[in-house]
């Protein structure tokens, strides 16, 4: 990537251009969301230091992400998901967690020792999940093995892990890092932070007796696929020293975001299977577990190769994920793959993508 001149973060270029885009394009949203239902739950299996564990994934519906209220990062609509006002009441999020309780009943024939929650924002900030939220939350899911929780960096206190750990639940904060490089993680995904400040909340995590699961994100706007893969995989090297789980997100197309705006323009392509399985192969030797859940696989708008092969891809990197076991990828192959290499060999920044 080139290197930008000091005047392109001066007032209305940088962030704040990025935030007044990305403003504009969120108005357009029409939907309403009801505060007592969560925006989604499901059951799955995950790979945890203690083994792989059955799980239950809740997504509280919240007043949405603060950072994302400003304008937010550039691929990021869950915001768009949000309870308009910007808060949900305690006893809202409660009934919220009651659907997720009985969803799991309904589906699973034991409770499942761990237990995933997300906001698409932070759920140690009060401004979206209040104090006594949490320690409700941390009290009915006591008798689980292991908890996690989603969260910037800012908001990760010792004090705040305190309510899950002094049950003696073992407990993660899951933070979207999105990159190891301070410089695509301002300019391409409009992340306000620095590694610096993840650093800080793995300590104040550690201090806590809680651990770091880092969220990637493989391939934001504006990188080459070649830059993305290697992005991804110094991000994961980088990452393994502060935490213990390294989960790679490939960048899918979500509406009322600036990735749209591209994609609709036929600016930008989201990764291809391959790519992941190539970053997943080059850091299976790395000090962490190291996954990835292609959202929106073999679709236009996720992750996907030629549309032959995808589906197996996919199992193949489920399979590693639950396995970290390279040899996986060995097993699955596809014509498309010469195109595949062509496009990491062949494209450039001005003219992207090289292939749909």
């Amino acid at each position: 990537m080139s290197e930008p001149t000091p005047e392109v973060y001066e007032r209305g270029r940088g962030m704040d251009a990025h935030n007044q885009v990305m403003r504009d394009i969120r108005s357009e949203k029409e939907e309403t969301y009801d505060p007592h239902e969560p925006t989604r739950v499901w059951l799955d299996e995950d790979n945890t230091p203690d083994g792989v564990r059955q799980s239950l994934t809740i997504i509280l519906n919240t007043g949405g992400c603060r950072w994302a209220r400003a304008g937010g990062c550039t691929m990021c609509g869950y915001v768009a998901e949000s309870v308009e006002g910007g808060t949900v009441p305690h006893e809202a999020l409660m009934d919220q967690i009651q659907v997720c309780l009985d969803h799991e009943s309904e589906n699973a024939d034991e409770p499942a020792p761990l237990i995933k929650i997300y906001t698409s924002g932070s759920f140690l900030d009060e401004r979206e999940v209040p104090a006594e939220t949490r320690a409700a939350i941390a009290a009915t899911f006591s008798s689980r093995e292991r908890i996690v929780v989603e969260s910037l960096p800012d908001f990760v206190s010792r004090e705040k892990l305190a309510d899950f750990t002094d049950h003696g639940l073992e407990t993660d904060v899951a933070v979207g890092l999105e990159t190891a490089t301070d410089r695509i993680r301002h300019d391409c995904v409009n992340k306000y932070f620095d590694f610096d400040d993840f650093i800080a909340a793995s300590e104040e995590a550690d201090a806590a007796g809680a651990g770091i699961k880092a969220y990637l994100l493989m391939k934001p706007p504006f990188l080459t696929e070649r830059e993305a893969v290697e992005d991804m995989i110094s991000s994961v090297r980088r990452c393994a020293e502060y935490a213990h789980t390294v989960s790679m997100n490939p960048c899918n197309v979500q509406r009322y975001t600036m990735v749209d705006e591209l994609f609709f323009q036929g600016g930008y392509r989201p990764p291809w299977l391959w790519s992941v399985a190539e970053v997943l192969e080059r850091t299976a030797g790395t000090d962490a577990i190291v996954v990835s859940d292609p959202v929106g696989h073999g679709s236009d708008r996720g992750p996907h190769n030629c549309g032959e092969c995808d589906d197996r891809v996919q199992r193949a990197i489920k399979d590693f994920d639950l396995r970290q076991d390279p040899s996986v990828f060995d097993q699955v192959s596809c014509d498309c793959e010469a195109t595949w290499r062509a496009v990491l060999d062949e494209e450039a920044a001005y003219a992207m993508p090289l292939a749909r």
